[in-house]
């Protein structure tokens, strides 16, 4: 395609003639326009009249997103009884009742049908409702969605290989990505793009695979891949139960034979109430963080935390938020009518005629005699590894070029034969009783230099757990969209290939190491301190030692014995158990004749059709997770595991309280005290010192661990001599004093600008001293030449810094690749600072916020300008 110099200058002069526009800024609400020509309506019932509001503060009307500026310290002082009597309150709000309308416009590129479905949940306190779009983007994908909640937006895709693969396993793959860009960022990495995913992406790729893998057609063979990134984020709730949603209805719309719409939900609990897709602000309140995904008739995957809640109140949550999704899955199959391609059934290889029927015939009894023999684990897999190439090599000679079909034929059988063994006999292939908990052995201390240790043996699963203390600069930070994330509390798992006797890759832990590291860390979380009582970062590695089955659940037993150890004063001691489901048809729902067995092995796992962990204390849970196999989990079979897994819980707890009753009482003498002061912001330079020389000297010199130093003035030393460590919070407060004072690094007051005062309402360009989350330090005026005295400095707080609200001061500046800001002088404030302003050059400029008419309307170029323009242009491009 070739276009004209001439337009592209026209197209030039039109971008150079719009008003700025930064992705930084806080976007305005989209508009959509409907021409409809087929419209679907359908209303709900709902089980709750009343309605929830959970975005009013204070009494005030609605605010879907709280803004919160922060001012420099020396201007603005909030004290901690004022910060204190702010009390967060939960209100009622009207929202429209639980609906659904799907309409369908021929505005796509080209004339195509723009299919778009809304959905009101009708749930307390969520007045967005959710709405998906089809037809318009990624049209040559299998298919593909955009899904909207607010003003945050998600894409979807769904795509297949149109070769079938020779394998026995489905090959599917899914990548989740939060673009920095949806939230007005930009990464941080050396080019400025978009790398590897994070941990929190890896986290959420699970989350979308574990629901969807069970539900799609047995047998399919196609490569298929789901996709899915984040490019609008209103920073108002987490997108993730929305990214679940969104890759699976690209799915169910798509050819791939995905046999039932699967939606998602999350669920607080906030002030006694249930909260549907509760917001971030709410959730800082919440005691349960619930994910819940499913089709309209059961449940398929949980993922959630806790603080010691009980069983009974889990059971309501799950049944809470699978109502939300009986409303979405109700909607995409309407939406699958209208938009949704035929399902490819035709490259499924349908089973073999008498294959399974003759492997049964055969087999039966010799499968039968290894299941009743009582193996360990080593003679077990000995034995069944040679019980299916006698299976393979004979039933090739009947059915030849089959073996794929003979290993799903074997499978079959040895998931039927354990059901039948379980349900008749009341006992597992290991000899246990469905109930009943392998031989559990614990042990602290086990190492003699860290600062806490433990050995937890269960059965043939076996971890070895550390726990590290250090200060507030060994802090996990994490990049995120909404933010840094510093992390107080890590527990990092690691799962090498010598655990199970094999080889293989060593490295960067994958995303199931990343999945149960983070599942034993929340397990953990609400039995820890708060930093007021306990002032260190913490940092808990279990590395598996042996494995048979549940190590993320020995990663809690032994990483809380571990922390006990070190001396940290949780609550109470955590244990957590694995619980497994054996059913006759695995491809069915959950039944009452289905088998419920306490702490599955990894043949269990293997052959079962469910995984559900379950962690907490002895009076209620912390985490818990759910994976199933089969077409869903209904609520009754969960209630009678949750029960079952609190008995075990208990047993549990009860063999660790053997090695370790409770906190060691002391600290190890291997790690570091701490002392805790505080210093106003405008000192910190004084500690710290030019380029970190000052800081470096005071460790250096009073023999010190570390000396961090937080934004808001917060300063943490650490370090083994507790004398010298008084004498450096000494140092350091004479430091940071208006007189100064004597020693090494001590200095007189603060030297003050002593140059000609700036004119109020004059344009000034400043240079860039200091960024901070409330505003930009600029130097408008000189210092002396001998630098005696310092520049005339002033403050451009966030809100002055552009026509529209700025959400990342830091990207915001970033992007703009500058040194220097263009400020007008806008007077002292009631104390005596210096008070800048870009936001008022802008406006002086005719610099508008989006929405806004333009002053005027761009004049239009002559005809030999736009001649120069164009010559440029091709020059550039013959060049």
């Amino acid at each position: 395609m070739r276009f004209s110099t001439s337009a592209v200058a026209a197209a030039l002069l039109a971008a150079l003639s719009a008003p700025q526009c930064s992705a930084f800024l806080a976007p305005k609400p989209l508009s959509t326009r409907k021409q409809s020509h087929q419209y679907q309506q359908h209303f709900l019932p709902t089980s709750n009249p009343k309605w929830q509001l959970l975005s009013t503060v204070n009494d005030e009307a609605p605010a879907p997103v709280v803004e919160a500026k922060e001012e420099e310290s020396e201007e603005v002082a909030v004290s901690d009884d004022e910060e204190e009597s702010t009390e967060y309150k939960l209100v009622l709000e009207d929202v429209p009742p639980a609906s659904y309308e799907i309409t369908s416009s021929p505005t796509a590129p080209g004339g195509g049908d723009v299919h778009t479905l809304t959905i009101n949940l009708g749930a307390p306190g969520h007045p967005d409702p959710i709405v998906i779009e089809t037809g318009k983007i990624g049209r040559q994908a299998s298919a593909a969605v955009t899904l909207t909640r607010g003003e945050s937006v998600l894409y979807a895709t769904a795509s297949r290989d149109k070769d079938v693969r020779d394998l026995n396993f489905l090959p599917l793959s899914v990548d989740h990505q939060e673009r920095f860009s949806s939230a007005g960022l930009t990464s941080g990495a050396f080019n400025k793009r978009d790398g590897r995913p994070g941990e929190h992406e890896i986290l959420v790729c699970r989350l979308i695979d574990r629901p969807l893998r069970p539900l799609i057609a047995e047998g399919w063979r196609h490569e298929t891949q789901l996709l899915s990134w984040v490019l609008s984020y209103d920073g108002v709730r987490t997108c993730d139960p929305l990214a679940i949603t969104a890759s699976a209805t690209a799915l169910w719309l798509s050819d791939v034979p995905l046999i039932k719409p699967v939606a998602a939900s999350m669920v607080g609990y906030i002030d006694g109430q249930l909260v549907l897709n509760p917001t971030l602000e709410q959730m800082k309140h919440s005691r349960l963080n619930l994910i819940v995904a499913g089709t309209k008739d059961a449940v398929l995957m949980i993922e959630g935390a806790a603080d010691f809640l009980p069983e009974d109140l889990m059971i309501e949550a799950v049944t809470f938020g699978h109502n939300a999704i009986k409303t979405q899955c109700e909607a995409l199959e309407e939406l699958g009518k209208v938009a949704g391609k035929e399902k490819k059934y035709d490259t499924i290889k349908p089973p073999i005629e008498g294959l399974q029927e003759m492997v049964d015939e055969k087999y039966t009894a010799q499968l039968d005699e290894i299941y009743n023999s009582d193996l360990s684990k080593e003679d077990l897999s000995s034995a069944t590894s040679q019980f299916s190439e006698t299976v393979v090599t004979e039933m090739e000679e009947i059915f030849p070029e089959e073996k794929a079909s003979i290993k799903g034929a074997m499978k079959d059988l040895m998931c039927r034969r354990m059901f039948v063994k379980a349900k008749n006999e009341g006992t597992r292939i290991d000899g246990r009783k469905l109930d009943e908990v392998r031989v559990i052995e614990a042990e602290a201390g086990l190492l003699p230099r860290v600062h806490g240790s433990a050995l937890f043996t269960r059965g043939q699963t076996q971890v070895v757990a550390t726990a590290t203390l250090g200060d507030s600069g060994m802090r996990q930070k994490m990049d995120r969209i909404s933010g840094m994330v510093q992390k107080r509390f890590y527990l990092q798992y690691t799962f090498p290939p010598s655990c199970v006797g094999e080889t293989g890759r060593v490295g960067a832990p994958g995303r199931r190491e990343v999945g149960h590291g983070n599942l034993a860390e929340r397990a953990l979380i609400p039995a820890l301190p708060t930093e007021d009582e306990f002032p260190y970062t913490i940092r808990v590695e279990s590395l598996v030692t042996e494995s048979n089955g549940s190590s993320s659940m020995a990663s809690v037993c032994g990483g809380c014995l571990a922390l006990m150890d070190a001396g940290v004063p949780i609550s109470s001691p955590i244990a957590g158990i694995a619980m497994g489901m054996l059913l006759g048809d695995k491809g069915a729902v959950s039944d009452e004749n289905a088998v419920i067995v306490s702490d599955i092995t990894g043949t269990e796992d293997g052959l079962g059709t469910m995984d559900f962990k379950v962690a907490g204390n002895k009076e209620g849970i912390t985490t818990f997770q759910l994976d199933i196999k089969c077409e869903g989990l209904t609520l009754d079979t969960m209630k009678k595991a949750l029960e079952q897994a609190k008995a075990g819980r208990l047993h549990i707890l009860g063999e660790m309280d053997k090695a370790l009753t409770e906190a060691r009482g002391e600290l190890p003498a291997t790690v570091p005290k701490v002392i805790k002061l505080k210093i106003a912001e405008d000192s910190i330079g004084k500690v710290i010192g030019p380029g970190g020389k000052q800081i470096r000297a005071l460790i250096e010199d009073f023999e010190l661990t570390n000396i961090n130093v937080e934004e808001n003035g917060a300063v943490q030393v650490s370090g083994f001599d507790m004398k010298k460590m008084e004498e450096a919070k000494e140092m350091i407060t004479l430091l940071t004093s208006q007189m100064g004072g004597g020693g090494r690094g001590s200095r007189g007051p603060k030297p003050e600008y002593v140059g000609p005062e700036p004119e109020v309402g004059k344009v000034y360009t400043g240079k860039i001293t200091g960024i901070h989350n409330f505003g930009v330090f600029l130097e408008i005026l000189p210092g002396a030449e001998d630098g005696s005295t310092p520049g005339c400095e002033g403050l451009c707080h966030v809100s002055e810094l552009h026509v529209e609200r700025v959400r990342n001061t830091e990207g915001f500046i970033r992007s703009m690749n500058t040194e220097t800001l263009e400020v007008v002088y806008q007077g002292k404030n009631n104390k005596g600072k210096y008070q800048l302003s870009r936001k008022a050059v802008l406006e002086q400029k005719g610099v508008k916020a989006r929405g806004d008419p333009p002053r005027a309307a761009p004049q239009e170029m002559s005809k030999d300008e736009v001649s120069v323009i164009s010559q440029a242009i091709e020059n550039a491009i013959t060049d």
